[in-house]
């Protein structure tokens, strides 16, 4: 659980960062593996989380609930650990 927290901390500081009205971003990874990058858009309150997959390849999936978009990542996440472990 308090990786789910640690994460919806990160969005905030996001959140908080883009007062400015510039686009903010984060990688979230394990191992070394970028997993994903979230971009926050203080103009629309929204973000937008890019997954990344084997290849490297991203695809795009916006959120509008700095929940929703936590809850996604940590699941990203926890289904690379176990991936890891296996």
């Amino acid at each position: 659980m308090s990786q789910l927290v640690g994460i919806v901390q990160r969005l905030k500081s996001l959140q908080e960062g883009g007062e400015q009205g510039e686009v903010q971003q984060r990688l979230f990874e394990l191992n070394g593996k970028t997993l994903c990058q979230v971009k926050y858009f203080p103009n629309k309150d929204t973000f937008e989380l890019e997954v990344y997959d084997k290849d490297g390849k991203g695809s795009k999936y916006p959120f509008d609930d700095i929940d929703m978009t936590a809850i996604e990542i940590f699941e990203l996440l926890q289904e690379a650990k176990q991936e890891a472990q296996e």
